[in-house]
Order: C-alpha cells, then structure tokens, then sequence
C-alpha cells in the first residue's frame, strides 16, 4: 500500500500537471544558461561543405549583390569591392570575406538589464526566443486579430515569465500606434516589463538613435559605456535572391558602429526565391549572409555578428511558405555545419505554417525545434508561438511550444551517473515484487526528481473527465491569464519608465521619427 509521503508525492506533481492550479514544488530548475549536450548532426561531406562555402564565394566575385543604399555601396567600394553605378550591383571579393570572417568575434557576451541574464552567443551556447515579427496575434478568447501594443505588452510579459525564452523579441507589430512612434511604445514596452536582452528595430538611423538612447537611459549608460558592450540586438534580413536593400543597408552600418549584435538572416525558401535543392538555397543564404557580414566588418572590425539562417522550402502547389519539414530540418543542419565551417555563433529558426495552434503546429513547431538543437544553433528563433508562417503569435502556442523548449532545456542538464544516483542500496532496500515509493532513496529526491509539465495533463481519463475534458490549448489559456494576472515587473526595469516617459515626450513633441524604406 501507498504510504502517505508517495500520495504526497502524486498530489503535488499532479498539481502542476493541468498548469492551471499551479505547482508548490520545491523544484527550481535553472534555464537560464544552457549548453546544448547533443553533437551537431552533418547532412553533407566536409568537401560539400567546402564547395558550398567556394561557391557561394563565387556568387559574391562574379555575380554580385544589389546593394539599394548608396552609403553601403560607397563602404564597400573603399574596401576594394567592384562597385557597378549603373546596376547598384557590388562585387565582393574572397579578400574581403576572408578578412571579415577573420574579424568577426567568436563570442560575444550579450548584457542584459539584469546581469543574471546575461548571456554569452557562442557555439555550443543555446537560447531561445518567442515568435517575432507578426502583424497580427490570436487567442481562443478574443480570436485572431490585428497586433497592438496591448497584445505587445502582454506578449512581452509572457516572455518575462520563462526564463527559457533568453531574449525579448519583436513578437508581434503594434498597428495601433503610429510608425513614426511605434518604437517607442516597443522599446519601452521591453525595458520597463522585463529585463532581458532586448531588441532594436533596424528602420533607419533617427528610430536606431532613438532606441539606443532609450537603453542608455534605462541602464544608466554613457555612450562610450553603450558603445563598449553589446545591448541589444537587431534581425537584418536580405531581400532574396541577391538583395540588400535601403533599411537593412544602414541598420548594418548603424549597429556595427555602436558595437550592437547584428544577426543577419536571408530567407531562402527553397524553389521560390532560392534554388530547390537544399544544397543550392543554402550556397545562396550563405553569399547573402557573408555580404552583410562583410559590410559589418569593414564598417567596424570586431562588430559583434552572427550567421543567419532562416532557409525552408515552399508549397509548390500554391507558393506558400512551409516550416517544420523535412527540407526546413536539413537546411538548419546544413547552415549549422556552414557557421562551425566560418567558426561564428549563428542564429536558426523553427515555427510552423498551421493556422492554428493544433496537432500540425505542434509537429512542425517541434521538428523544426529539434532541428536548431541537432545543428547546434546558438540562437533558435519563433520557438514559441509562431502561426502561419509568421503572420501570427498564438497565446496559446507559445504556452505549449513553451512545455517543448522547457523539455529541450531539462536535457541540456546534466545527468548523476555517480553510484548514488545509480543506487544499488535502493536496489537492495525493495524486496521483489515491492515498490520504490517510500525508499528512503526515493523520499529524498520525489519533490525534485522530475521534470513537472507546464501544460500537459496526466490525469486519467475519468479525473480529466470530470475536470472539464479540456484540450491543451484551452489548459493554456488558463495558464496565460493566470500569469498576466499575476505578472509584476522587475523593479529595476519598472523604475525606468519616468525616464523614458520623459525622453518619449520630447522626441513626440519633436514628431518621432518615421521609418525608412
């Protein structure tokens, strides 16, 4: 018979099994700083390798990138890359990567509002981040609908809360607050409700200077302080095939001169704007990425960059992008096997292309998830929350996208293998035919020993019966509004907004700073 303790036991486990209770576990796991314990997973040779990297060299010498900002061009021609006037086509030579690639840190520690949160973006370092870059957001109470900065705050809360999404992100855009202003609203959104790495929209230098100037006022920095450190972050992303256009251009040339992270990702999708083999969209991401690079570099050496890869394939029956397939998997690894070629941190991504967060989303989400892991991404992007292929945020998904990423980071801990853990007394301890439930080995690991789900629920049928037969994703709604209830920010981060509200005030006044396109 059960004794009292393993009923104790049953009880609190189960208690954080729905999410929706809560869980009075002792247990504090520490997903803060994770090392990704798997060995990268090849797709190709060294020597394809190899001739992907030459190739791509290539594509950069004879066939060029079209470069719209005249500035970027001009930095280029300096460096002794082949400018063309008339066609804004700039030749870049195998020199110049080279002498970039050689610049380019191979570490770089990213400093946070909360020095507990810092992070160090490496390879073999892993994080996380929610969903970005979606215009509208969806939930099963208020449905799908267009973002605002409510659901931007709310989104950003949620990412406060777990501690294994490392970085805030532009999770969705606020569409009702006016562009020439909408950065501010983000950028105070993140440093008064979290404090966490945040981002910084690339929409020309007035909305950079903007952003930046609201980071040195949250951290107390001067600008040789700001300049000295990376933080913040930025996704430049090249207009595929063979573009690098006006906006994307200057945030290069803005974040490289600040010393501020760049994470330079083309969008490859396999038989649209890239070749349909995996191996082909990948030589082209790889001329993409090592453009920007190069700009980066030449505009300050040592500028903190990582390698971008965001490569999947299409639908070829309607053009529609896809994620989580097959081809999406093989891409990350071989862009994995590409940034440990050039010896770079390098950023992945997961998502999905479902329209709701279901049993599709759920598969797509996770291996795409385990494809970042198995390349050995330093930075996994949309790997909570992502919906259509980018077009939403999911309160819902990112609740339980939420309970894989945890499930990722518990196996990047490491595992006793010591004779205690091994445990032959509680071997000996049960007679055959007994149980481990009260062993005095059991009793003094059972509050701890396990991983206790956030969302999943394993009631039986009967208790999950009559506790309202609820799905996982309504099981999440209940955790979200729970959480938000409850949400309190940082008090160091809540401390800044008189600063920022007056700083937000002049710069209004002035009329904000409208994007550049």
């Amino acid at each position: 018979m059960i004794d009292e303790a393993a009923r104790d036991s049953r009880r609190e486990r189960r208690r954080g099994r729905t999410g929706e209770a809560g869980s009075q576990s002792s247990r504090r796991p520490n997903y803060r700083s994770l090392k990704n314990p798997f060995l990268p997973q090849p797709i190709f040779s060294d020597d394809q390798v190899a001739s992907i990297h030459d190739t791509a060299l290539r594509v950069l010498e004879e066939l060029g990138i079209k470069v719209l900002l005249p500035q970027a061009r001009e930095i280029f021609a300096r460096a002794g890359a082949l400018v063309d006037p008339d066609t804004d086509m700039v030749h870049i030579g195998r020199d110049i990567v080279a002498a970039a690639l050689a610049s380019a840190p191979k570490s770089i520690p990213a400093l946070a509002g909360d020095r507990s949160r810092d992070l160090l973006l490496e390879l073999g370092s892993i994080t996380f981040l929610a969903g970005a870059g979606a215009p509208n957001v969806t939930d099963l109470e208020r449905g799908r609908r267009p973002g605002t900065l409510g659901a931007f705050e709310e989104l950003t809360k949620l990412i406060q809360h777990f501690d294994v999404l490392h970085m805030l992100c532009p999770c969705i855009e606020p569409q009702d607050v006016d562009n020439r202003f909408r950065h501010y609203a983000v950028n105070r959104a993140q440093l008064t409700l979290s404090d966490k790495f945040p981002f910084v929209f690339a929409r020309g230098t007035p909305q950079v200077e903007d952003g930046f100037e609201m980071i040195r006022l949250a951290r107390g920095l001067s600008e040789d302080e700001f300049r000295a450190g990376a933080h913040c972050y930025t996704i430049i992303n090249t207009n595929s095939p063979r573009q690098l256009d006006i906006p994307m251009a200057q945030g290069i040339i803005d974040f490289a001169r600040a010393g501020q992270v760049l994470v330079i990702t083309p969008f490859c999708l396999a038989g649209a704007m890239a070749p349909i083999t995996v191996a082909g969209a990948l030589t082209l991401q790889h001329a993409e990425a090592l453009a920007g690079l190069a700009l980066a570099q030449i505009v300050r050496p040592g500028a903190p960059v990582l390698y971008g890869s965001f490569s999947s394939n299409v639908d070829m029956k309607s053009g529609a992008p896809a994620f989580g397939t097959p081809e999406h998997v093989k891409a990350t690894l071989g862009a994995g096997q590409l940034a440990r070629f050039i010896g770079l941190p390098w950023r992945s991504g997961a998502g999905s292309a479902a329209n709701i967060s279901d049993a599709q989303a759920a598969h797509e989400s996770q291996f795409a998830l385990w494809g970042s892991v198995l390349a050995g991404a330093t930075v996994c992007i949309h790997a909570a929350g992502w919906l259509e292929g980018g077009l939403s945020v999911s309160f819902e998904k990112l609740i339980t996208d939420i309970e894989a990423v945890q499930s990722i980071a518990e196996l990047c801990a490491a595992t006793p293998g010591d004779d205690d853990a091994i445990g032959f007394e509680a071997i000996a301890e049960v007679q055959p035919g007994g149980h481990f439930f009260s062993a005095g080995h059991t009793m003094a690991r059972y509050r701890t020993a396990f991983y206790e789900p956030l969302v999943a629920d394993w009631s039986n049928f009967g208790n999950w019966t009559q506790s309202g037969s609820k799905t996982a994703s309504e099981r999440a709604t209940g955790i979200w509004k729970r959480i938000l209830a409850d949400f309190e920010p940082p008090a160091s981060a809540a401390a800044t907004a008189g600063v920022l509200d007056e700083f937000i005030a002049r710069r209004t006044e002035a009329g904000g700073a409208a994007p550049v396109s």
